[in-house]
């Protein structure tokens, strides 16, 4: 790793969608960062504009080995932990495997922090641990009961951090992230994002496939404010802002129809066809919650919040880079 006096950075699955664009925006702000991928899903096109900054260090390991843990956050300052297995559907179809990745793996990079004595340790949360809760907006305190599997690794990662903080002291601060999207983001596999997939299957005049009736609404989350959320949490001086989780939302739902509608009207302004194309509709996805919307009133008077993109901003954005980077491979 470089030796200089800046601070050190690592960002578990650095590689992935959230994670690239992190190691992205904070080598930007002079960093020294550190990546640990093992490159299940994220993808080595996501680093190649790094690869050559001495103050960009990867490690191909997985946070399921325990030493290769340790070795990540050797002379560290922070973590930001974005490694996971992410998907309901995919939890559903393999518990073992996001168990072991999602706890395991997070527990291992919580030992491995505490030993390392890292300043802080910031990590991906979920708006899945509201579970089956009712109300509207989702405030912090007031959660449900896990629908899946993923959901309960991810709120089992927060009982971790809270006894991480209460008995090694340990300095931790969860983000419930919300439907993040934006650039980089895959639309590829079985379990891409609806945003990229949607975007993709339009671009290539295919008509996307709506689980639901599409009134089913989400608070989508530009990557943008996410990226805000992570410097905040990691930078703040106020004792009150750690130990604890934020959403990290916009504040604001839409429906899925009101998406693909938004999609459709932007994509247009590149190709006229992309008006013409049908939506598909299909049966409800197993362990979907109906609607979801963050309160993110925490998150703005504890640690100064602004998110920039609402869900049209941030669409323009994200089209315009799939448009650059998906057209060429196009039909």
């Amino acid at each position: 790793m470089t030796e200089n006096n800046r601070n050190t950075i690592l960002i578990t699955g650095g590689a992935g969608f959230i994670g690239s664009n992190l190691c992205e925006y904070f080598l930007s702000k002079n960093y020294n960062v550190v990546c640990l991928d093992n490159f299940a899903t994220g993808h080595r096109y996501n680093l190649e504009d790094f690869l050559n900054n001495d103050n960009f260090y990867l490690i191909e390991g997985d946070i399921r080995n325990l030493e290769t843990c340790h070795q990540a956050v050797q002379g560290v300052d922070y973590v930001l932990h974005q490694a996971a297995l992410g998907s309901v559907p995919r939890s559903i179809n393999d518990p073992i495997t996001t168990n072991d990745v999602n706890v395991s793996g997070f527990l291992n990079m919580l030992v491995a922090a505490r030993d390392a004595n890292v300043k802080r340790f910031v990590y991906a949360a979920s708006s899945s641990t509201y579970g089956d809760s009712l109300g509207l907006p989702k405030v912090e305190e007031v959660i449900g009961k896990p629908l899946s599997p993923y959901a309960i690794t991810k709120y089992v990662n927060e009982l971790y951090a809270e006894i991480f903080s209460r008995t090694y002291g340990l300095e931790t601060i969860g983000l419930r992230y919300f439907n993040v999207f934006g650039r980089k983001q895959d639309p590829n596999g079985a379990y891409a994002a609806v945003i990229p997939k949607f975007v993709m299957q339009l671009m290539q005049h295919e008509s996307p496939k709506i689980n639901g009736d599409g009134n089913y609404s989400r608070d989508f989350t530009y990557i943008d404010n996410v990226i805000q959320m992570n410097e905040l949490a990691m930078t703040t001086e106020n004792p009150e802002a750690i130990n604890t989780v934020y959403n990290t939302a916009y504040g604001d739902r839409n429906t899925l129809n009101d998406l693909v509608g938004y999609l459709k009207t932007f994509l247009t302004e590149y190709d006229s066809e992309i008006a013409k194309i049908k939506i598909e509709y299909g049966s409800n996805r197993a362990g979907d919650i109906p609607h979801s919307l963050a309160s993110i009133d925490k998150a703005k008077s504890i640690l100064g919040y602004n998110p920039k993109f609402s869900l049209q901003e941030g669409l323009k954005e994200a089209v315009n880079w799939y448009w650059e980077n998906l057209s060429r491979n196009k039909g």
